[in-house]
């Protein structure tokens, strides 16, 4: 079959893969633990859901304005606005349907043939294919391992070239947890700002943060006179369990936002209506919101205590990336790779096989020498995972059928 340019170098995303395969083989009978999920386990809040379904009882089952409600957008710039302690346009906000989207819709509109865009690696496994669906070229560019992968100016210093036109920073990130201070992300800002490439910053995963205060610092906690051109992607996936109603934003300058919406007009229009409003009653009630939030947080910490807990005591000698944010422990596990399993991904499948544990491997990530869990399941789940899968590591015998 002859495809077109545009996809024919295309990738299934691998942690889709992993779930879908997860999902196959408990429907064949066996006991599966899926650690693959980049999802929280916790429900919508009713409150949330209640408003969606007055809506659409209430007729709100018809188009949008493609960029999103109004009164959603304006919602979305108070909440960045008390973030940053400055005026944020509303004009700047597009809603979108999930961050992919926004993100889709950023690259294909900034960046074309020719251009180079730096993806900080480790790096989501949809960045570096979502720059080449807009026929750019991914570059990455890799921390040091002991500073858990985060850039510098002398990282970037060593990757740019005289066609890089954007940098894609996910903090906190996905998959390593990892969390850019306030200090190192202004740095890398300034890097960016002074050559006049484009800053995506991924925060979505930013109210999942294990450190002071309620979220991760972002690119609007820097001064203005730190950032050069900019496009913040958020979310209402993650912090608050959205991710099947598929609605996300972006912020940027209202001009490239007008174009941002153009390009949406043409592929999606609006994200869904009902969505909108359930996020609308998120944003609507910081009451409720900050309660549900929070709870998740400290369920996400707790497990993430419990989770390190348990690799240093089944896998000792198991380097992994302590977590500041996200759900994700990203661990290493070249040392495991031979002739029986030449790369992550044989090692991983072999692992679900023999345990019935359901990880992704490092190479969906751009790292063939890591394995990436997520925590976002319960306690005790993550305890029998961690057993099976380290016994599967070690080559012993595992039971998964029960």
């Amino acid at each position: 079959m002859k495809l077109s340019l545009n996809v024919d170098s295309l990738q299934e995303s691998a942690t889709i893969y992993m779930s879908t395969l997860a999902k196959r083989l408990r429907a064949e009978g066996r006991h599966i633990l899926d650690l693959s999920a980049g999802e929280p386990d916790f429900d919508t809040p009713e409150w949330v859901k209640d408003r969606a379904i007055a809506a659409v009882r209430a007729g709100a089952t018809k188009y949008t304005q493609v960029a999103g409600l109004p009164e959603l957008r304006k919602a979305i710039a108070a909440q960045l606005e008390r973030q940053a302690g400055r005026p944020i346009p509303w004009e700047g906000v597009v809603t979108t349907c999930g961050v992919k989207h926004g993100l889709f819709n950023t690259c294909f509109t900034l960046f074309g043939p020719g251009d180079h865009v730096l993806v900080t690696t480790p790096y989501w496994t949809s960045y570096p294919q979502i720059v080449l669906l807009s026929r750019a070229e991914p570059l990455s560019v890799q921390g040091a391992e002991e500073n858990s992968f985060k850039v510098t100016p002398e990282d970037l210093d060593h990757a740019v070239t005289p066609s890089t036109r954007g940098l894609i920073v996910c903090s906190p990130s996905n998959p390593t947890g990892a969390v850019y201070s306030l200090e190192e992300l202004e740095a890398v800002a300034r890097w960016a700002k002074e050559r006049g490439i484009w800053l995506l910053s991924d925060e979505i995963y930013g109210q999942i943060y294990y450190g002071e205060g309620r979220r991760a610092p972002g690119v609007l906690d820097l001064s203005p006179d730190a950032l050069g051109p900019y496009v913040l992607l958020d979310g209402f996936s993650k912090s608050i369990a959205m991710t099947g109603w598929r609605l996300g934003f972006t912020y940027c300058e209202p001009e490239l936002a007008a174009k941002l919406t153009a390009l949406q007009s043409q592929v999606t229009s609006n994200p869904a209506t009902p969505s909108q409003h359930a996020a609308l009653a998120a944003l609507q009630d910081q009451i409720r919101a900050s309660a549900s939030i929070a709870e998740m947080r400290e369920a996400f910490q707790r497990r993430r205590d419990l989770v390190v807990r348990l690799m240093r005591e089944h896998l000792p000698d198991v380097d992994f990336v302590y977590p500041e944010g996200a759900f994700y422990l990203f661990f290493r596990i070249d040392a495991f790779i031979d002739s029986s399993f030449r790369d992550s991904t044989s090692l991983c499948r072999a692992i679900l096989e023999r345990s019935g544990v359901a990880m992704v491997p490092g190479a969906a990530f751009g790292d063939d020498r890591y394995m990436r869990l997520s925590f976002a399941t319960s306690d005790d789940v993550l305890r029998q995972a961690i057993e099976r899968m380290a016994r599967a590591l070690r080559g012993e015998a595992v039971e998964s059928t029960t």
